[in-house]
């Protein structure tokens, strides 16, 4: 079985920080593109983050370039997304998904796999 189990959310102050981590299974990890998303209520679920499979290419969303940084470990089968400079409208569930292509993508039809989702509530 293919699994994402996620990790790390929780509740922080604005101008703080948060890292989320995201251990796979069941899957050759390496074989993946991974990303992470989030979906705030009543909002559509929008891209974050992007990790080529080997670690060398990063895409980001503009709302978190220069905050947010994606990592990779594929010996310990892990991504992770540090999030600095927290901001209140960063406040959503984060999700962390799987997608067997070469090129990190932004749409998520194109993930295959996801993690159950963590809670990041940054109060103002």
């Amino acid at each position: 079985q293919v699994q994402l189990v996620e990790s790390g959310g929780g509740l922080a102050q604005a101008g703080g920080s948060l890292r989320l981590s995201c251990a796979a299974s069941g899957c050759t990890f390496s074989s993946y593109v991974m990303g992470w998303f989030r979906q705030a209520p009543g909002q559509e679920r929008e891209f974050v983050a992007a990790i080529s499979r080997g670690g060398g290419v990063k895409d980001y969303a503009n709302s978190v370039k220069g905050r947010f940084t994606i990592s990779r470990d594929n010996a310990k089968n892990t991504v992770s997304l540090q999030m600095n400079s927290l901001k209140s409208e960063d406040t959503a569930v984060y999700y962390c998904a799987a997608d067997a292509t070469v090129v990190p993508g932004r749409s998520y039809l194109t993930y295959d796999l996801w993690g159950q989702g963590t809670q990041v509530t940054v109060s103002s």
